[in-house]
């Protein structure tokens, strides 16, 4: 595991009992932001399989299990401690499966019908934001689809500073406290994000079809492909 995956680790280990109780305050859009994820996760099946990539609280996991019941869950992530609250989150839920494991290293032993990112992704070097969309890619069934929620970089430092001034604007009149904002503030020196059209032209390169960036509100992006 490299220095960034352990720093992640380490830093949602430290946040995950008060993770959830934060989004809405630190998320401007997060009705608009996995509403729409969930929406965009079209399948045939009434019991999809889902690997939920950097599935944290298994928070995005929650709103595809609202439309989802009888899906067959698989959520991976770094951090014990936030797979621990998604094991309550899911404790009524049978036949879900946890893995703490980085995920761009998954080995998938079968195919998903839907593959999920939830603000995750944007930690990943470019390099390994590429491979994983390539693996992301072949860990589908034919006609599945990839969603990822996730948060982008301005393509101009002139809209990435105006992306960044509306976040903490927000994030400071949202009633969190001094303390809070400062550990979410730090949390930021973990993102190695990258523009919204580099990624939409990597999910195409691996071979998705169909990619779009549906969804956009500042820099909280939700982009979709799917497998041919």
């Amino acid at each position: 595991m490299d220095k960034n995956a352990r720093d992640v680790r380490n830093s949602f280990n430290e946040t995950a009992a008060v993770y959830d109780g934060q989004r809405r305050k630190l998320i401007p859009c997060f009705d608009d932001f996995y509403g729409i994820a969930a929406a965009l996760a079209e399948t045939e099946t009434e019991a999809p399989s889902i690997l939920d990539l950097g599935a944290g609280t298994g928070l995005l996991s929650s709103f595809l299990l609202q439309r989802y019941p009888q899906a067959k869950l698989t959520l991976i992530d770094l951090s014990d401690n936030m797979l621990d609250i998604a094991r309550k989150r899911f404790k009524d839920v049978p036949g879900v499966t946890y893995r703490c494991e980085d995920y761009t290293k998954f080995a998938a032993e079968c195919s998903f019908d839907l593959i999920v990112s939830g603000l995750s992704i944007h930690h990943l070097s470019d390099e390994d934001k590429r491979v994983l969309y390539k693996a992301s890619y072949a860990n589908l069934k034919p006609g599945g689809v990839f969603i990822n929620a996730d948060q982008v970089l301005g393509h101009t430092p002139y809209v990435d500073a105006l992306y960044k001034t509306d976040w903490k604007r927000k994030v400071e009149a949202s009633g969190l406290s001094a303390a809070e904002i400062a550990a979410a503030y730090e949390r930021t020196k973990l993102d190695r994000m990258a523009g919204l059209q580099t990624q939409l032209d990597w999910l195409e390169q691996a071979s998705f079809a169909d990619v779009d960036c549906v969804y956009k509100y500042y820099n909280f992006v939700v982009m979709v492909g799917r497998k041919r």
